[in-house]
């Protein structure tokens, strides 16, 4: 894993390559130059302030001749955890979310609230259960940083947390409850990654929460139609493809994800999404390393333990032509704002035509089959 010390892949090509060959470098790696935003001073007043990073970028589109430009600016937070990962959920401050209404009144996303290690390690704590942060998944509370900013500024916030079905048997979800504008709650989505699947160490969440069955709604809002595709949801194409089926225009991927399990990963992944599905995609990712008060184990087979890893922050926008926004900084809290045109989404699928030349009827047919516990793989022998 590269050092937690290593700024960012970005800064580094800024800093070592001649401008010619940086700006073929970004053409292949971004799609060419991002288009950098200018910022009120207030907002920058605000990053030094806070001591977090402020970068913003804008993707535009053709203009058209019957539709204007759907213009929304998105916020992404990336942050560390100000308080150990063991102080109450409610305690755990997010100064960011509140400063990004100074720069993006629209929507934005921070990564998941998870304030501790999952409850399979949940020996890492003095005194907890391992459950003791799950809330009923329409109580309306959240950590007070989650909503922070959303009255004033109009701007629905996807909240991603563990919610508890209060009124069942009381099975955990990893979740997200999608904030309106005017601070009520309006819906909420569940992650779609199944048990089997998550079960990777060291975040082995197969033994602690369920797949959803929430299906895959999007939120239709003033800014567009909204999806949260949680965390580990990113590595299901699916989950992708049916948001964008359900018309999402933009997806949010909040996650918590370290560096030696997934950073060669991270900037292919929600770009591929974006690519394949006419979208825009906001991939958040946590920052700095979250230690416990005593060891727990990953399954596997490595030493006890007080900490996941690194989380290497590096979040960033794609759009659906394959354009991206540089990634923020690995080491730092950060917020990237990025301007997004909305008529790009059709405009590229009028393009590509990927859902149009796609089989989705098809694909159901085979894999209904393959959910099948008799199914064998059609394999032609020679």
């Amino acid at each position: 894993m590269a050092s937690p010390e290593f700024p960012s892949l970005e800064r580094s090509l800024e800093e070592h390559l001649p401008p010619d060959e940086l700006r073929n470098v970004r053409r292949i790696l971004l799609g060419g130059e991002p288009r950098k935003l200018s910022l009120p001073a207030e907002a920058l007043a605000a990053a030094s302030e806070l001591d977090f990073e402020l970068a913003a970028f804008g993707f535009e589109a053709a203009e058209e001749q019957l539709r204007p430009a759907r213009l929304v600016r998105v916020g992404l937070v990336q942050n560390r955890l100000p308080l150990p990962p063991c102080a109450p959920v409610a305690e755990q401050p997010c100064p960011l979310l509140s400063a990004r209404g100074r720069s993006c009144p629209g929507p934005s996303s921070p990564s998941p609230r998870r304030t501790g290690p999952p409850p399979g390690c949940a020996k890492g704590w003095p005194g907890r259960t391992g459950w003791w942060w799950c809330r009923p998944s329409w109580s309306g509370t959240r950590p007070t940083g989650t909503s922070c900013g959303t009255r004033p500024w109009w701007c629905p916030a996807p909240a991603p947390s563990w919610a508890r079905a209060a009124r069942t048997t009381c099975p955990a979800w990893g979740t997200s409850t999608r904030r309106a504008g005017g601070g009520r709650g309006e819906g909420r989505g569940g992650a779609g990654a199944g048990r089997g699947g998550a079960q990777r160490p060291p975040f082995p969440q197969a033994t602690y929460y369920m797949e959803g069955t929430l299906g895959h709604p999007v939120f239709q809002t003033p800014f567009g139609r909204i999806a949260v595709n949680i965390c580990y949801g990113r590595h299901h194409p699916l989950n992708w493809l049916l948001y964008s089926l359900n018309g999402a225009e933009i997806i949010f991927n909040p996650s918590a994800t370290v560096g030696a399990l997934s950073e060669a990963l991270w900037p292919i992944e929600a770009r591929n999404a974006a690519i394949a599905n006419h979208c825009f995609t906001c991939a958040i990712n946590r920052v700095g390393v979250e230690r416990f008060p005593r060891e727990f184990t990953s399954g596997d087979g490595k030493p006890a333990h007080r900490d996941f890893g690194y989380f290497y922050g590096s979040s960033y926008v794609s759009a659906p032509d394959g354009r991206r926004t540089p990634g923020l900084s690995r080491t730092r809290d950060g917020l990237l704002v990025a301007e997004l045109d909305l008529n790009l989404c059709r405009q590229t699928g009028d393009i590509w035509n990927f859902k149009m030349t796609g089989r989705l009827g098809m694909y159901a047919e085979e894999l209904t089959a393959a959910a099948q516990p008799d199914y064998r793989p059609h394999i032609v022998k020679e």
